[in-house]
């Protein structure tokens, strides 16, 4: 069962822990920079490489603060510890944000890697909707053996449905698997740095709740 701490004031911070008999993640997210804390918020502890250099990815380019530490059934597969850090992200962000109040909440995004291409949409609108595309060639492919590309999918559609946002993610074209999931993270954490951005002081909807 996940917990939540809420770090308010000028800071959007949220820390989230969350532990079954499949993984155990215990993750801050802070929207405005670095975390603040015991660790230097460069603290990314995944079973996987590949997962932690996209998580890397998207941290950097959304700009935001991230500790990160996972640990699950690997002896299963991956499925469980990326799936479950994916809830715990989308709670986070669902907690820093709190009501939503003066952030510029729709934003998109375009990354390239090479031959890759991805666009991601958001709105931040308070409900949880995932929307997403591939080349056809690249949906049964494999990033490496232990690691679908479809694990991805898994990974995005529980950040969005926790973090109560709508995402639409395609990756319009690309050869290398590898290119098409770092270029999908890129795009969403570009489109997330302008979506989470603050831009006043109102709650940006005609029915004055985000929350609801």
């Amino acid at each position: 069962m996940s917990t939540a701490d809420k770090q308010r004031g000028t800071r959007r911070q949220a820390t989230v822990e969350r532990a079954t008999r499949e993984t155990q993640i215990a993750l801050t997210l802070c929207l405005d920079g670095p975390v603040e804390g015991p660790d230097d918020g460069n603290a990314i502890d995944v079973p996987d490489g590949f997962f932690a250099h996209m998580l890397d990815a998207l941290r950097t380019h959304s700009g935001v603060g991230l500790t990160l530490r996972a640990h699950g059934d690997v002896e299963v597969d991956l499925h469980h510890t990326v799936e479950d850090t994916g809830i715990a992200l989308g709670s986070s962000l669902a907690d820093a944000l709190g009501e939503r109040r003066g952030i510029t909440r729709f934003a998109t995004a375009y990354a390239p890697l090479d031959e890759a291409l991805a666009r991601a949409v958001i709105d931040l609108s308070g409900r949880g909707f995932f929307v997403h595309s591939l080349p056809a060639h690249l949906e049964q492919a494999w990033i490496k053996p232990t690691f679908p590309l479809d694990l991805i999918v898994d990974f995005f559609q529980a950040f969005a449905d926790r973090g109560r946002f709508t995402l639409h993610l395609d990756v319009l074209r690309a050869r290398n698997a590898h290119h098409a999931a770092e270029a999908a993270f890129k795009a969403v954490a570009l489109a997330l740095r302008q979506a989470v951005a603050v831009r006043g002081s109102e709650i940006p909807s005609t029915k004055g709740s985000l929350d609801a």
